[in-house]
Formats: C-alpha cells, sequence, structure tokens
C-alpha cells in the first residue's frame, strides 16, 4: 500500500517541483490578497460603483475620531507586550539553563503553546474581572467586598489586561525559540568557558551566548510583534473598546452594513500593514543601536551582572505566567460545569453538565468543522514540507535564510491586511464559504508553523541510515517510506500536532473565508465572549482548548504504541 501511495504520490509531484508549488499555495494568496486591498484601499471597489482611484478615503480614515487612540493602544500594546516577553524569556534562560527549574518550564511549553489565543483569553477574563476567581479567592475575608468591585479591569482604556493576556501566549512561543536556538549554537560550551573564565551565569549567558543566537530568533520576535500589534481575537476579549484597537476598529468597518465602509476599512488594513512595518523598522533600528552601544560592556571583564535579582525575577515571572495559565484553564472548567456560582463563593455552589446538554447539537457542529478543516490543513501542510525537505535532503542543498524569510512574510503581515483580499479571490474563483476555501485559508498558517517545526528534525536525521539502505539495493523512495519516515514518526506527528492547534486558534481566516457559514469553536467562543453567559463560553472555550491538548497526547503516545517491541525507535 506504501508503496503503490508513492508511485502515486511521485507522479502527482516531483520533488523540484514541490518547493515552488508550496510557495504558490502559501505565498501567492497572501500577495494577491495584498493587491486586493491596496485597490479599495484607493477608492478602487467596482462591487459598489466605485471604478476610479482616489486618495479621499485616506482623509475620511485620518479624519476618524477614534483613529488616534486605536493607533497609539495598538502600538502601546504590541511594543510593551512584546519586550516584556522577550525580557521575561531571556533572563529566564541566563539564570536558569541547566537546573532543573529549567526543565520542568521546557516541559510545560509544548501545552501552553497548544491552547487556543481566545481560549486563555477567555478564562484570563474569568480569571481577573471584578467578579472573577482571583477576587473570590480574597473576598471577602482580605478585602470587605461582599459585591465585585467597580473597578475596569476587563476592556480597560489603557489596554493592560490585553498586554498580560499577550504575554501569557508570547513568553512561552518565545522560550521555545529561544531553547531550538540553544541546541543549535553550542550554547552549552560557551557557557562552559564563559563560566571557567570566572563569569558568573548570568553575566556567562549575556555576554557569551546572547549575541550568537540572538541573530536564530529575530524573525520570531518580529513575528511576535506583528501579531501583538495587529491581534483581533485576544483584543476583542481583553482590549479596550472606547476606542478599541486599529485591527478591532478595521473589521468593524469590513462588517458594517453599509458598503461604503469597505473602502475606509481597505485603507485600515493597509495602515495596519504600515504599522507592523514601521514597527518592526523601528525596533530593528534600536537592535543596531543597542549593538554598538553594548559592545564595550560586552568587553569590559565584568564577571558579575545583577545575578540574584535577575534570577529572583525571572522566577517569579515566569511562575506567575504558568500560575495564569493553568488557573485560567481551571476556572473555564469550573464554569463549564456550573449551575449557579454566586459571588462571593470560593467555588460553585450548585454543578450541572446543563450548559453542555442544551448546546450538545451546535457543539457537535463546531467540533467536526474545527477536526475536519485542521486536520485536512495540517496533513496537507505535513506533506507538502516532508516533500520540500526531501527535495533538500536527495539534492544535498538547504534553503538559505531568504526562503525562512518567506516561511515568516505570512506571520508578519496582518491577517486583516490580506484576508479580505482574499476573500474576494475566492468569491471570484466561485469557492467562497465552500470547504476547499476554508482549508486553503487555515493552510495559510498553518504551513509555515509545521515548517518551522519540523525542519531541525529533518535535516539532522542521520543520512547513513539511507546510505546503507541504497547500497542494499533499495531504491531511494522505498528507503523513504521504509526508513526515513519510521525513524521521523515522532516530529511528523508533533508537526501535525502543532499545525491542528495552529488551525483551531484561527478566527479571522474562518470568519472572512467562511462568509459567516462555517461555525468553529473558536468563531463561536469569540462571538459569545460579549454575551456575559459565562456558563456557554466556558464549554466552548474548553472543547475549543481540549482538542488541541487530545491532539498533542496522541502525538506523544502513537510512537511508543507503534514501536513498542522497538526501544530505539520509541525514544528516538
Amino acid at each position: 500500500m506504501a508503496k503503490s501511495f508513492s508511485s502515486t504520490l511521485s507522479v502527482l509531484f516531483s520533488l523540484r517541483t514541490v518547493p515552488v508549488l508550496t510557495f504558490m499555495v502559501f505565498l501567492l494568496p497572501v500577495l494577491a490578497g495584498l493587491l486586493s486591498t491596496i485597490f479599495p484601499a484607493f477608492g478602487y471597489l467596482p462591487a459598489i460603483g466605485q471604478v476610479s482611484f482616489t486618495t479621499a478615503v485616506w482623509t475620511q480614515l485620518f479624519a476618524h475620531p477614534a483613529l488616534p487612540n486605536a493607533l497609539l493602544t495598538s502600538v502601546s500594546s504590541g511594543i510593551i507586550a512584546t519586550l516584556l516577553s522577550l525580557i521575561l524569556s531571556l533572563t529566564f534562560v541566563a539564570a536558569w539553563q541547566g537546573t532543573n527549574s529549567f526543565k520542568r518550564a521546557r516541559q510545560l511549553l509544548a501545552p501552553i503553546l497548544a491552547i487556543p489565543h481566545s481560549a486563555l483569553a477567555i478564562g484570563l477574563a474569568f480569571l481577573i474581572a471584578p467578579s472573577g476567581w482571583i477576587t473570590r479567592t480574597i473576598s471577602p475575608w482580605a478585602t470587605g467586598w461582599e459585591r465585585p468591585p467597580d473597578i475596569a479591569v476587563i476592556h480597560d482604556e489603557w489596554g493592560l489586561s490585553l498586554i498580560l493576556g499577550l504575554m501569557i501566549k508570547e513568553t512561552p512561543y518565545l522560550l521555545l525559540m529561544i531553547v531550538a536556538a540553544l541546541d543549535q549554537s553550542q550554547a552549552k560550551q560557551r557557557l562552559k568557558l564563559a563560566k571557567t573564565l570566572g563569569y558568573h551565569p548570568v553575566s556567562a549567558w549575556i555576554k557569551g551566548v546572547l549575541p550568537i543566537i540572538y541573530k536564530q530568533i529575530r524573525l520570531p520576535i518580529y513575528a511576535v510583534l506583528a501579531f501583538s500589534l495587529s491581534v483581533v481575537d485576544i483584543a476583542l476579549i481583553l482590549g479596550p473598546t472606547t476606542p478599541p484597537t486599529l485591527s478591532i476598529l478595521v473589521l468593524r468597518w469590513f462588517n458594517d452594513p453599509d458598503l461604503s465602509y469597505r473602502t475606509i476599512a481597505a485603507a485600515g488594513a493597509l495602515l495596519q500593514l504600515l504599522l507592523v512595518i514601521g514597527t518592526i523598522f523601528l525596533w530593528w533600528i534600536t537592535e543596531k543601536i543597542i549593538s554598538r552601544l553594548g559592545k564595550s560592556w560586552l568587553a569590559n571583564g565584568k564577571r558579575s551582572f545583577a545575578e540574584t535579582p535577575v534570577r529572583i525575577f525571572s522566577r517569579i515571572s515566569l511562575n506567575s505566567i504558568f500560575v495564569l495559565f493553568f488557573g485560567s484553564l481551571l476556572v473555564i472548567v469550573f464554569w463549564s460545569f456550573t449551575r449557579r456560582w454566586q459571588y462571593p463563593d470560593f467555588l460553585p455552589s450548585v454543578w450541572s453538565i446543563q450548559s453542555w446538554d442544551r448546546n450538545i447539537n451546535n457543539l457537535l457542529w463546531s467540533s467536526s468543522a474545527t477536526l475536519i478543516i485542521g486536520l485536512i490543513s495540517s496533513l496537507i501542510a505535513v506533506i507538502l514540507v516532508i516533500a520540500c525537505l526531501e527535495n533538500e535532503k536527495r539534492r544535498k542543498k538547504s534553503a538559505g535564510t531568504g526562503a525562512l524569510w518567506l516561511v515568516y512574510l505570512p506571520l508578519m503581515i496582518p491577517q486583516v491586511s490580506f484576508l479580505f483580499g482574499v476573500q474576494v479571490l475566492t468569491i471570484k474563483a466561485g469557492i467562497d464559504a465552500t470547504w476547499l476555501a476554508m482549508i486553503w485559508g487555515h493552510l495559510l498558517f498553518v504551513l509555515p508553523y509545521v515548517f518551522l517545526s519540523l525542519t531541525d528534525p529533518y535535516r539532522q536525521h542521520d543520512d547513513r541510515y539511507i546510505k546503507v539502505a541504497l547500497s542494499l539495493g533499495v531504491s531511494p523512495t522505498r528507503a523513504f517510506w521504509r526508513i526515513r519516515l519510521p525513524m521521523l514518526l515522532r516530529p511528523l506527528l508533533f508537526a501535525l500536532a502543532i499545525g491542528f492547534a495552529v488551525s483551531v486558534a484561527q478566527y479571522l481566516p474562518t470568519l472572512f473565508i467562511g462568509g459567516g457559514r462555517f461555525s468553529t469553536l473558536t468563531t463561536e467562543a469569540v462571538n459569545l465572549s460579549a454575551s456575559g453567559n459565562r456558563r456557554i463560553i466556558a464549554v466552548y472555550a474548553l472543547l475549543q482548548a481540549l482538542l488541541p491538548l487530545l491532539c498533542f497526547a496522541t502525538a506523544l503516545a502513537l510512537p511508543n504504541v507503534i514501536f513498542r517491541n522497538r526501544r530505539a525507535l520509541r525514544e528516538h
């Protein structure tokens, strides 16, 4: 069966053409979507009778009273969240690398990254709201509050809850990227050498390791910055509302019944892109300035750098992130099985599955759509990435930095900036609001993450196994199916789980490309977040969080079952 499938695959795709096909699948729609957004941004939208280009749209955009504060909120929350997440992740690795605390934190990264943004944001809102679980924990015995305090914690005008929500998701991601960079940069040897020269751990890491690995984590930092500046689902749940962030403002204009707002929305989407590009450029300039100013500090010979404060700060901060994360998940579980939970009770007084029972039909439909779109888009992404990487192996030539930039491109371009254009393309192609369009739309975001998660394990696989097989007369295709894929089963399944988690988290692609006809757990959870019914919201959020976790658990357990009689493959 494997042989027939492989022959079919080789007929359909030549390995040399797959990289080009892959980039066409997920880059051309992004570029075409941008063009389809740029034209309406300058007044050209035949669908509403506007067939001439004009800059009047931009005049209307800049005259909008909510725009200045929306820009300020977007920039401030995005930069602060990214900067704090980066500082926290760097200081923790600098202070604790090689310790048991570091190993335990590393083990917690996968479940944290598996949880969709919107599910985490909903749980955090339940946790830190004036009537949330934290307030219930200290009331009334410590605060005297018999009623929830009148404090704008959620949707605060400063965007503090939005920043906190972004930090909880971004810090583990940056930690994972730093750990991956450490494994490729001889960090242990550098750190050991610095310590033998008398440098204390934090100073040794900052001076001996950070300058090397920063080049490798630069693109992930830019992706995090772009995401923070243009995030939609977390901003809808936690962000300010009067006015909202720029991305939410643009989304409101796109959804306005008055079609004339489509041109203003397109101009706003293009402004969002320019905002991201400008902020990334400023970040890059700041990097250069810090690099120049830091050279003398790196060479000053000082052996310590605030060792104790850095260790205390990083330990407390990261533990707080973990506590807030797991507390958010736990409070979602409580609310989903609650019938009565009056303030200030610490736990529900009456438990029930009524919320699950009443919404079972909608839950089944949303879960089915989520599973179908997520699994198919992830499977397609894994197949394309495997073909690209196998092509590298056989040609003995790896993709360079330019290809990596192309992979990160969809992650650094705000979704709202090109999804409207992609929606226009699907309408023109006659596939709007179809399963094909939905899977394709999710593939645009799934494929980069699958590529990034699978690249290193695939490239590091020992080719001597394949050479031995070839020397015994086995064909390259058979060696690929019988040797390479079984040995890489664990990273392949892990990449599939990552792709599925990314697909589950997609809100805007489902909203735009689905045309309102597709209901996933994420769209339902985000849309219900404004309803105030915590029980129903928690049900959708919990199921939304459970599916990726189950997928990751399967990816971890399945190789142990398949290779239960092959110890070396179980440990590979």
